[in-house]
């Protein structure tokens, strides 16, 4: 049970408080409202996106087209939803992975000094570079595909997920409420997961958020550059990697997944800020 001294990162109006946020409820109006969109593809989608129709290039947006066609006569409405269900599944994959990796080595590093030194100087090497060219990287040593690009973007982001956990638990670990666990005779896995854990969560969740919004548009430079989701399949940043040689004739090829791509990134980076706001004691608004 929790002493008094702990700090849940969940409170009784920690809800209450994120309702009453606006860019909090604004970013999550729009990124329910995609990814409702990419969860319901296959119903809202007129047509299959990967269908060539000659006849129908280069169609503008129209009541027939909803967001036009690009250069083989594809609907574009029904590329866009189909990319988007690719483009957040990285998402999810690349969050899902930081959440359980990232926890393990910076919850290790944090609350066992032998192998605080190995596990950090390992995460440096990876932060000593460039995050993008080192997913670039990767995903070339590995070759283009969906899988690849997510193995990519998950061992670039994990290690700053790692240090936030680790600096985390090393404030956390000397608590009173820990130190008098320990001296309970509490076993390390049972410190670890009652104690600091729940009480390292705040920081953890908010980074998340940007960790989410970074990888969807991480995926799309990858697909962008053909080290990410391979044609026909689709996928945002392939969709304006094709189009780019359109823009003066078809200008909605690229600018409409680029409008979602950019809504998907300002949505969940507003996602993160509310939070920080409501959950972070620094910058909690009374």
């Amino acid at each position: 049970m929790a002493t008094s001294t702990e700090r849940r990162w969940w409170h009784d109006d920690t809800l209450r408080r994120l309702l009453r946020h606006r860019l909090f409820m604004a970013g999550a109006l729009v990124f329910g409202l995609i990814l409702l969109g990419a969860l319901l593809a296959p119903w809202l989608a007129p047509v299959d996106p990967l269908k060539v129709s000659m006849r129908n290039r280069f169609q503008p947006p129209s009541a027939r087209f909803w967001f036009g066609t690009d250069n083989l006569g594809r609907d574009l409405w029904s590329r866009v939803l189909h990319g988007g269900r690719l483009s957040l599944l990285v998402g999810f994959v690349v969050v899902a992975s930081n959440a359980a990796f990232g926890v393990a080595i910076g919850a290790l590093a944090g609350y066992f000094r032998r192998v605080d030194n190995l596990l950090m100087r390992a995460m440096d090497a990876l932060m000593a570079f460039p995050a993008i060219m080192l997913a670039l990287g990767i995903a070339a040593v590995l070759g283009p595909s969906l899988v690849n690009a997510m193995i990519a973007l998950a061992v670039v982001a994990i290690p700053r997920n790692a240090r936030l956990v680790r600096a985390s638990f090393l404030v956390v670990r000397e608590m009173p409420y820990v130190e008098a666990a320990v001296a309970a005779g509490a076993r390390p896995l049972r410190i670890i997961g009652t104690h600091i854990l729940p009480n390292c969560m705040a920081p953890l969740v908010v980074a998340l958020t940007f960790v989410f919004a970074y990888a969807v548009l991480s995926e799309a430079v990858l697909s962008f550059l053909g080290l990410g989701t391979p044609p026909p399949a689709p996928s945002w940043g392939g969709i304006i990697a094709e189009g780019r040689h359109y823009m003066r004739d078809a200008p909605w090829i690229v600018l409409i997944p680029g409008s979602v791509l950019a809504a998907t990134v300002l949505a969940l980076n507003l996602l993160g800020d509310g939070l920080r706001d409501v959950l972070d004691p620094k910058f909690a608004r009374r």
